[in-house]
């Protein structure tokens, strides 16, 4: 038990080492953006920006299903599927944590995804996915119907 709780303690401190950088970032360029634009300026960016990322979290699950499809068709494989959803997931989250630098971050992430669904818009549709059709492409089904009941054939 000792054990697990050190480990877990292990990825906390390193996790604190690498965000000491992050918020002292943070604070420098939103204090001197505050200075040059204002503290009204400044709400209303943190307000926009909170806005702007709840608005990309709440249509997350749209864009989820239109990369789903855009993947069905062939027009993005997995591996661009899942760089775009986090990269949409993550510009989310840094628009709603108030800062210039996070708000910065956001927009890059965000860009990144729209980037990669633009490439993914003008690739042409490949033909061969790994989503497979049921059924025969070369059968045609056919149902046949017996106007007759079986007495009447007999006679």
């Amino acid at each position: 038990m000792l054990r697990v709780s050190i480990h877990f303690w292990k990825i906390d401190f390193n996790m604190i080492v690498l965000a000491i950088p992050f918020f002292l970032i943070e604070l420098y360029l939103s204090l001197k953006v505050g200075e040059n634009i204002g503290f009204f300026f400044s709400v209303v960016w943190i307000f926009l920006s909170f806005s702007l990322g709840m608005m990309l979290l709440q249509r997350s699950s749209m864009t989820m299903m239109g990369n789903m499809n855009a993947m069905r068709q062939g027009k993005l494989d997995i591996k661009r599927f899942q760089n775009v959803s986090m990269a949409y997931f993550i510009a989310s989250i840094l628009l709603i944590i108030p800062g210039v630098f996070s708000d910065f971050l956001g927009l890059i992430a965000l860009g990144y995804s729209f980037y990669l669904q633009f490439v993914a818009k003008i690739t042409p549709e490949q033909k061969y996915t790994n989503f497979k059709k049921q059924g025969d492409d070369n059968v045609i089904d056919v149902e046949i119907i017996d106007e007759y009941s079986s007495d009447e054939r007999s006679s």
